[in-house]
């Protein structure tokens, strides 16, 4: 009660300010303003710098007065620097203005550099002008920010007072321009597709719907660009990638946001180790343009990103950490025997290959720390994806998984429109058996294979879980700008 007592008591005084500001005819909100350097520039270029003059422009984010000096450290986006103003320089009157700015106040201050007797860079103020005036009391100021659900809702403010989450999402930025530079010199070509599908597929998963009042028609946001940019493939356009949102209708989690962005490639003549060949060299490539290195620490473990990665069919990885070997379990009776032996729980009804997949989930992607590629899934959970020759239950698929998180999955494309369709019929008896993540029909995505789509690679790799991987950050939450939140009432 005292801090909201007190916080009622900071707003009042800072719209007094305001209107005392006003009366003077002085403008608290101002515009245009032009800068010569920033204060990280200053601080790397002191010894060409001395005696200069700049231009700064920055949020104040401490201040001390000293009766006929003042020092202020203003903090813009590339750092702080500590600015320091004397009335008999900058005048009485703009001197009285300055002592009774406020923590928080963005100002403009054009002096010279120079160095303080302590020994701090400094900018010795000419001229200081009021360029937004804050009616509002940066956190530390009452309470201090840490409550982490108020610093997600009020990104704007975390990014003020916590520069380490600026430079999370500095690293963001040059991993997503990184990933563009790798596939544009492969040769890749960025599209867009829609993010309002009247089908949605792609992916297995719920998705949000929304309607159109003109055409009178519902339509889902996407889940997935796959049957886009499959298509593409089949219009000739041999390699492709897209660097966009997903919507998912699920839960929120430390590894979930139901907005997301996702990276997807496509190239014609290439098959499922190509793409696993692509994935270990971008992301390891990335992390060296990056981060300057191929080793990143994360929760304490060191993530070793050099490739090759460990690669393990998946029958053999739940071997090797269940002692279940699922190539003597022949039929989905015996499947639900063994998934029940080990513990889980088995609804009535479910196939081999799902079970096969929930036993993977609960025994050994927990395990599965260093960059390793899972292969070889079953065909029952894989819609899209071809099927092995050598045995077609299971599919030319992989997940790859770094430090127990799948970070991109990826097939052989399935190109035979005939077997496609079946397996939509498939998804299409799931969903009206309950499975509101199945996949619907999609008849021109059928047409579309009928023209013929040449033997192809995809490969889709999760933005938002690398950046957390990248910059050490344990929720999702940490790498999104504005993550998904529910009101507050």
């Amino acid at each position: 009660m005292t801090q909201e007592l007190d916080l009622k008591e900071l707003l009042l005084v800072r719209r007094r300010k305001l209107e005392e500001l006003k009366e003077k005819g002085i403008n608290p909100f101002g515009g245009k303003f032009n800068t010569t350097h920033k204060a990280q520039e200053i601080l790397d270029r002191f010894d060409e710098l001395e005696n200069s003059q700049v231009v700064i422009a920055g949020r104040i984010m401490a201040k001390r007065d000293m009766g006929k000096a003042t020092f202020a450290h203003i903090q813009d986006v590339s750092g702080r620097i500590q600015v320091y103003a004397r009335v008999n320089e900058i005048g009485p009157e703009q001197y009285e203005l300055f002592t009774h700015f406020d923590i928080g106040d963005i100002i403009g201050v054009s002096g010279k550099v120079f160095k303080t007797q302590r020994g701090e860079i400094s900018v010795w103020a000419g001229e200081i002008t009021l360029l937004s005036k804050s009616l509002r009391p940066l956190p530390e100021k009452w309470h201090g920010l840490k409550d982490v659900e108020l610093r997600y809702r009020q990104r704007y403010v975390d990014l003020i007072v916590n520069p380490e989450v600026k430079q999370v999402f500095i690293t963001r930025s040059r991993m997503i321009r990184a990933i563009r530079n790798y596939l544009d010199k492969q040769g890749y070509l960025e599209v867009e597709t829609p993010m309002m599908h009247q089908i949605p597929g792609g992916a297995a998963a719920r998705p949000f719907i929304t309607h159109h009042n003109t055409l009178d028609m519902d339509l889902y946001l996407r889940v997935a660009p796959e049957l886009y940019l499959k298509r593409l493939l089949v219009g000739g356009l041999e390699q492709v990638y897209e660097l966009n949102r997903n919507f998912r209708n699920e839960g929120i989690s430390t590894k979930h946001n139901p907005e997301f962005t996702m990276l997807e490639v496509y190239r014609a003549y290439a098959d499922y180790t190509d793409m696993m060949e692509l994935t270990e060299d971008l992301i390891s490539t990335v992390a060296v343009d990056v981060l300057g290195t191929n080793k990143v620490e994360y929760e304490g473990q060191i993530i070793d990103l050099t490739p090759p990665w460990q690669r393990i069919p998946m029958l053999e990885a739940i071997k090797q950490y269940t002692g279940v070997d699922f190539t003597e379990v022949k039929d989905d009776a015996a499947a639900r025997g063994a998934a029940k032996g080990l513990g889980l729980n088995v609804e009535e009804g479910a196939t081999r290959g799902s079970l096969i997949n929930e036993v993977f989930e609960e025994f050994v992607e927990p395990k599965l720390i260093q960059p390793t590629f899972i292969t070889d899934y079953p065909v029952e959970i894989s819609p899209l994806a071809k099927r092995k020759s050598e045995d077609p239950a299971y599919t030319y698929r992989f997940e790859a998984f770094i430090y127990a998180r799948e970070t991109a999955n990826a097939f052989s494309e399935l190109n035979d429109p005939i077997d496609q369709e079946q397996r939509f019929r498939n998804q299409v008896e799931q969903r009206a058996a309950g499975d509101d993540e199945a996949h619907m029909m999609d008849e021109d995505y059928i047409n579309a294979l009928e023209y013929g789509m040449p033997p192809a690679g995809g490969l889709g790799i999760g933005i938002d879980r690398l950046v957390m991987l990248f910059t050490g950050s344990p929720s999702i939450r940490d790498v999104l700008l504005f993550p998904q939140m529910k009101p507050r009432d």
